[in-house]
C-alpha cells in the first residue's frame, strides 16, 4: 500500500513560556506588528499574536519550575522564524533601530536573516529569501531534492 503524503498548509503558531502575558504581547504588538487574539472561551490563556493565519501563542510560565539555561545547545526549540519581504525586511531593521533593540543579522546565502530576542529571551528572526522562490523553492531544484533524499 502507498504511504499517502499529507501536505501542510503553513505553520500555524508557536507557543512559547512568557513571564509576563501582557508585557510579551505588547512586544509582539510593538515590534513585529501581531495582532492581539484573546478567547473568553478559553480563559486568561492563551494570548494569539498573529498575522493574517500564523503567530505566536503565548502562555504563563510556571517560575517555581526548574529553570532551563537559555544558552545550552541541549533539546529546545532553538528560534522561530518569520518569513517577510524584501521590504518588510528593510523596515524591520528600522524598527529596531528606532526601538533601540539589539540585533544580529545573518547571511544565509539564499535567505538573509535578522535575530532579536523578546522580553524572554525567545529568539526572533525575520528572514527573507534573496533569490528567486523558484530557486530555492522548487521541486525540480537540486538543492532541495538533495533535502528530501531517504
Amino acid at each position: 500500500m502507498k504511504e499517502e503524503t499529507i501536505e501542510l498548509d503553513f505553520l500555524d503558531h508557536v507557543a512559547i513560556r512568557v513571564k509576563d502575558l501582557e508585557a510579551s504581547a505588547l512586544w509582539y504588538a510593538r515590534v513585529l506588528g501581531l495582532k492581539k487574539y484573546k478567547l473568553k472561551k478559553w480563559g486568561e490563556f492563551p494570548i494569539f499574536m498573529m498575522s493574517k493565519k500564523f503567530g505566536v501563542a503565548l502562555f504563563p510560565a510556571d517560575l517555581e519550575d526548574d529553570y532551563l539555561n537559555p544558552n545550552s545547545k541541549n533539546l529546545k526549540i532553538d528560534h522561530f522564524a518569520f518569513n517577510v519581504n524584501q521590504e518588510n525586511f528593510e523596515k524591520a531593521k528600522r524598527r529596531y533601530d528606532r526601538l533601540s533593540l539589539k540585533y544580529e543579522i545573518k547571511d544565509h546565502y539564499y535567505f538573509e536573516s535578522i535575530y532579536t530576542k523578546d522580553p524572554n529571551g525567545h529568539i526572533v528572526e525575520l528572514t527573507t529569501l534573496k533569490v528567486k522562490e523558484e530557486e530555492f523553492y522548487h521541486s525540480t531544484n537540486p538543492t532541495m531534492n538533495n533535502l528530501n533524499e531517504k
